[in-house]
């Protein structure tokens, strides 16, 4: 590994290293849990035939009817699914449980038999190629980003793509964060960081600005501010029988949610824009 890889690999993981610390800090999770299972899974879980997103659709130009498509940490097939409609096949290298699960569920409702979910981590999978190699919304909870930069370049037989947000979909609740816990939100990773590594790679990507990322939190009215403030402790993944976090977030009801006469409104919720990050790997 070169200087200036190692040096950005650096800044890369010390951005990852200092958010784990305020979780673990303020939200500790047990390290055994499925932290993408349950709910979490089953709300990134979307029908296949729907029509695609501006993503989804950048995505699918680059698919050919004979294509492999990798799709690294796919999830529930929010993505990956729509392009198995639209290639050879498509396999889904995802480590939750509960995800894969998702996935499985998907793709037989849909009827897509092209489809399937190898549970494993990307850099502990073996033996997977494709045409097209997708990390879609991943890179932010990846600390080795070099060799996963490295095995994503080596799976893909044609392109790379990596789709990320900015800022990073993980603090589309920054604000809500902050009422709650009284500190700043720290990003995780975000192009700021992974530009430079692969730059010091000498790969030179394509960037592309796509329309935003749709909202994560539903927008239908809440009734009470009783629900509104359960709702909150909820999409920040917390306790909502905390009666400490529960009051910080009646104080700031007013300013957390909009209020009609319909109910309270999240509005919190930060812009999300997305960018495709991609590279040809051969002709």
């Amino acid at each position: 590994m070169s200087d200036a890889t190692a040096a950005a690999a650096a800044r890369y993981a010390a951005v990852l290293d200092a958010r784990a610390e305020q979780e673990n800090r303020l939200r500790p999770r047990d390290p055994a849990e499925d932290r993408w299972g349950g709910a979490m899974a089953q709300r990134f879980r979307q029908d296949p035939h729907r029509p695609l997103d501006a993503s989804t659709a950048a995505l699918a130009d680059y698919v050919g009817p004979e294509d492999t498509v990798l799709d690294v940490g796919g999830g529930a097939g929010r993505i990956g699914l729509p392009l198995a409609l639209r290639c050879r096949d498509l396999i889904n290298v995802e480590p939750s449980p509960g995800m894969c699960a998702q996935f499985d569920e998907a793709a037989a409702e849909a009827g897509i038999s092209n489809a399937r979910c190898l549970r494993a981590d990307w850099l502990a999978a073996d033996g997977v190629a494709g045409d097209l190699v997708i990390a879609a919304h991943v890179t932010y909870f990846v600390r080795e980003i070099v060799p996963f930069i490295e095995k994503l370049r080596h799976a893909a037989r044609r392109r790379v793509a990596i789709l990320l947000g900015s800022p990073p979909p993980p603090t589309q609740q920054a604000v809500l964060f902050e009422a709650v816990f009284g500190e700043p939100e720290l990003s995780p990773p975000s192009h700021e960081q992974l530009l430079p590594v692969l730059w010091s790679l000498g790969i030179l990507p394509d960037v592309r600005v796509l329309e935003p990322l749709p909202a994560l939190v539903g927008n239908r009215p809440l009734a009470t501010a009783d629900d509104a403030a359960r709702m909150a402790l909820g999409a920040l993944a917390v306790d909502p029988e905390s009666a400490a976090l529960y009051e910080r977030v009646l104080q700031q009801i007013d300013t957390l949610f909009t209020r009609s006469a319909d109910g309270y409104r999240p509005a919190w919720p930060r812009r999300i824009q997305q960018l495709l990050v991609t590279w040809q790997t051969a002709e």
